[in-house]
């Protein structure tokens, strides 16, 4: 869509649109009750207005996002079995926060297209955490207590569709996963991808990696923050073309699912040096004390050793830690594959 903005006035003789006009105004009769006017003449055709607004420049239009439980198609060759997934929680620690909504998306994924093929399954569950709610988490889900009193996951349910999925998607996997896995230890024994770190979205032309705005991008909204419509919306981001290559941003996540992620540690980087590392978008992991960055693949991690040796170690030699994570670990916390790597 164009993205134009807005004149600060529009010309009264613009007839790019057709032009909306109305009766004048009829003095009210003093003493009578007014009921108001039967309507006349057909309902206004909305898409067709739609589709007329979306050919002016000025304007830009939004759709409800309309949920698919079938796509159509057939698989030209190899699937996978996709799970699309979101969680809504008590709080932002897995160890001591619970689930109190899990949904999921359970589909086949056409290799050769990208795109989803055949029917959806569908699960949304709630769960009582034993605890009340905090006023934050009741305005941002719209959960209570009194919805989820004596709530709780159907295991079978779940278990049914994790089994055979080959890649678990959610949009932020390091938040869902450990909550996922704490709740069901079967989550562990598959690989995952995380829509919004496994996608640059900004060299997608975005300007945020928010739900809810790829969405709009998209020309869709919807009513955010519960779980079963957030699957939804993402999926719907996710089956749309990226700008970079052409593929769908469910192949982007197939690719990231079958290629290992690095964790870069600054091994002994100078104390000096942790603006620079900050600027970069390094974290510091407090218990092991060190600065660290997640890489999604070999070139990006020789170009982040290159950054490193030149800016924070002075070109001098150094040595930092590097652990190399595949799918089954990305996103779950746990540590990977641990070793040197000399600059």
């Amino acid at each position: 869509m164009p993205d134009t903005q807005l004149p600060l006035a529009f010309s009264d003789t613009d007839t790019s649109l057709p032009a909306l006009t109305k009766p004048p105004a009829r003095k009210p009769s003093v003493g009578k009750a007014r009921r108001p006017a039967p309507a006349t003449g057909p309902a206004p055709d909305l898409p067709a207005i739609a589709r007329l607004l979306e050919q002016h420049p000025d304007y830009r239009v939004l759709r409800r996002l309309q949920p698919l439980l079938h796509y159509p198609g057939t698989p030209s060759g190899e699937t996978r079995r996709v799970l699309v997934l979101d969680t809504e929680t008590t709080g932002l620690d897995h160890r001591q926060d619970k689930i109190i909504e899990l949904a999921m998306l359970c589909l086949e994924v056409d290799l050769a297209s990208g795109l989803p093929v055949g029917a959806v399954s569908v699960y949304d569950g709630l769960e009582d955490p034993g605890r009340p709610l905090s006023e934050e988490v009741r305005v941002i889900t719209g959960l209570s207590d009194d919805k989820l009193k004596g709530q709780r996951l159907d295991d079978a349910r779940v278990a049914g569709l994790l089994a055979g999925v080959d890649l678990v998607l959610a949009h932020n996997a390091a938040f869902d996963r450990p909550f996922c896995e704490a709740r069901y230890p079967g989550f562990a024994a598959i690989d995952w991808a995380c829509s919004l770190s496994d996608i640059d979205w900004k060299k997608e032309g975005r300007g945020s990696g928010k739900l809810e705005q790829l969405a709009l991008h998209q020309g869709v909204f919807y009513q955010a923050h519960r779980a079963e419509i957030d699957c939804h919306a993402l999926l719907a981001v996710l089956c749309a073309s990226l700008a970079s290559d052409g593929q769908t941003g469910l192949a982007r996540l197939l690719a990231a699912g079958a290629t290992p992620s690095y964790r870069l540690l600054a091994t002994q980087a100078p104390f000096e040096a942790k603006d620079a590392l900050k600027a970069r978008g390094y974290r510091w992991d407090t218990e092991r004390r060190v600065w660290h960055t997640r890489l999604s693949d070999q070139a990006q991690l020789e170009a982040e050793c290159a950054w490193l040796k030149a800016h924070v170690f002075a070109g001098k030699q150094a040595r930092v830690n590097l652990e190399k994570l595949d799918a089954r670990l990305k996103y779950s916390g746990r540590p990977g594959a641990l070793s040197e790597r000399q600059l």
